[in-house]
């Protein structure tokens, strides 16, 4: 073939190929568009900044492609998913890149902040306001900041001051901007006197290690209890901060979950806690706390103490008043507690008298008029009322409580409980409602099959409503109204009958009429009250006909 021919043949070879290339390229373009491209490296770029800067990812630049990155990068992935209540799947879907998207606070929900911090060593707090936003009146950030702090004041013994000088506790702020400011600013030895905010970047020691990214994303950040950055909240002033309604973000419920840090609460994966690290708008003047904030910052500070005001008039018992009745009595180690009202009587075994104190004294969150308590084989006391009970281990409320007693395995038609005692010898608790009693297995945590009871059927002798119950040397105590029961177990009847108060050494001589002993065969407390009655007609018949003889 001539040389020519076969040169025109190869070019035009050539020109085939090249055309099917350009066919191929503006297919493949077509199918996969540059903005769509952009798009998905965009928002890989976004979960990978997300996933730094709040799951501990530590991949720098755009290298997650690789295996070994994109295996981390899917981990944490997953971890973010499961936190926020998400498919678990590991991929970038739709649903994941709404919640990376939705405004939120700066802390992280993983590392030192995935469980609740050591608090403060000490229940009076200070903070100190370094600067105001001009979004809003220096007396609207005031009200919100310092209602903020009254959120967590009101379920902790927590007490909050303002200073206007000096480093505070609390140290808050608004900030802009992705950078820190150092001592070389010019504006810092102003900073502490400042009341809006004109520079680009703002941090109260100078230096903050967390940054803003500007409207929308990152809301505010604080750092947990501590020294130098400890407690510090700042807000990013790049945001529209209002006071009410409006288009932007309430400060009051941002720095109501920000002090919950401050405080050192980490994030919460329920969606209707406080602590949840998205924003959520509420109503303002509802009370934002859920009870898992409540127990989360409870477990850390216990809770608030109740202000005690001594009654007046006859409101307060006396022990030795022949007529005194008791709201619950039980053991506690070496002690026995008798409750009455908003206080309690306390007996110890080997020291003679009774101490008389209130019952707030000792545990702040419990309610007056108690109606039964007893003491569990774990050391635990157990208290009741209406249809809530509190569990005490030592001289502290447990997180967590008050909880229903319909938990126990009550019916919903129990409503309260009338007293109860646990024998401690088979570990069963008795319960006694009305004419009725339950018991419980404290070993399996359940009641018993074949309860409720009669009272009269369990022990025999006892018919009258049972209004508190202890156990001591064997024996069992139950009360009604002015008297109590002796009761022997291994017997099954009563033994003797006595005046409530015979554990307080009352010096006034008792009725002898109520010092029954009861021997032999079982008798029950109806019989020894008609003894009663029938020996006090007798002394009247016979002081009536005496008199009428002499007259």
């Amino acid at each position: 073939m001539p040389y020519k021919q076969k040169q025109a043949l190869t070019e035009e070879t050539g020109m085939k190929c090249l055309l099917s290339l350009m066919v191929n390229f503006i297919t493949l373009s077509a199918a996969f568009p540059p903005d769509r491209k952009d798009k998905n490296e965009e928002n890989n770029q976004l979960a990978q900044a997300y996933l730094n800067q709040f799951y501990s990812l530590e991949i720098e630049g755009s290298h997650f492609v690789q295996s070994k990155n994109r295996s981390l990068f899917d981990g944490k992935l997953r971890e973010m998913q499961a936190f926020f209540g998400l498919t678990v799947t590991g991929k970038l879907d739709s649903d994941t890149l709404a919640i990376m998207k939705v405004p939120r606070c700066g802390v992280p929900d993983v590392g030192q902040y995935g469980y609740t911090l050591p608090g403060w060593r000490k229940y009076s707090l200070t903070y100190r306001i370094m600067n105001y936003t001009p979004d809003m009146t220096p007396a609207d950030v005031d009200e919100a900041i310092q209602k903020a702090l009254q959120v967590w004041s009101k379920v902790t013994p927590l007490t909050f001051t303002r200073i206007s000088k000096g480093v505070a506790d609390i140290m808050i702020a608004f900030r802009t901007g992705g950078k820190a400011c150092s001592e070389g600013s010019d504006f810092f030895e102003d900073h502490r006197e400042l009341t809006y905010l004109p520079i680009n970047c703002l941090s109260v020691h100078g230096w903050c290690p967390r940054h803003f990214d500007g409207p929308l994303g990152v809301l505010g950040h604080a750092f947990p209890p501590g020294l130098g950055l400890g407690g510090d909240t700042h807000f990013d002033e790049d945001e529209t901060w209002i006071a009410k309604d409006g288009e932007g973000f309430n400060l009051f419920l941002v720095a109501a979950h920000e002090f919950g840090h401050s405080l050192g609460l980490s994030h919460s994966n329920d969606q209707t806690a406080l602590m949840f690290p998205n924003y959520i708008s509420l109503d303002p003047s509802k009370y934002p706390l859920s009870q898992d904030d409540i127990d989360g910052i409870q477990s850390i500070y216990g809770s608030p103490p109740k202000v005690t005001t001594k009654p007046s008039g006859n409101s307060e018992p006396h022990a030795c008043d022949p007529t005194l009745t008791f709201d619950a009595i039980t053991t506690f180690r070496r002690e026995v507690m008798f409750f009455k009202g908003r206080h309690l009587w306390r007996v110890y075994s080997d020291i003679a008298g009774a101490e008389f104190e209130f019952i707030d004294s000792f545990w702040p969150s419990l309610p007056a008029d108690l109606q039964a308590a007893y003491e569990s084989p774990r050391d635990e006391l157990l208290v009741f009322k209406d249809e809530n009970f509190w569990v005490i281990r030592g001289y502290s409320v447990l997180p967590g409580y008050p909880k229903s007693i319909h938990t126990l395995g009550f019916p919903r038609r129990v409503k309260k409980i009338d007293a109860a005692v646990c024998d401690h010898d088979t570990r069963k608790t008795f319960f006694f409602v009305g004419i009725w009693c339950w018991r419980y297995d404290e070993m399996a945590q359940a009641m018993d099959r074949g309860f409720p009871q009669r009272i009269i059927k369990c022990f025999p002798g006892i018919r009258l409503r049972v209004d508190a119950v202890f156990q001591h040397n064997g024996f069992l105590y139950f009360f009604h109204g002015s008297r109590q029961f002796e009761y022997d177990m291994k017997a099954k009847n009563i033994t003797q009958v006595i005046k409530t108060n015979s554990w307080f050494l009352c010096n006034e001589p008792l009725n002898a009429s109520f010092n029954v002993s009861v021997k032999g065969k079982a008798n029950s407390i109806g019989t020894v009250i008609l003894h009663h009655k029938r020996l006090s007609l007798l002394t009247f018949s016979i002081v009536h006909v005496l008199t009428k003889t002499y007259n």
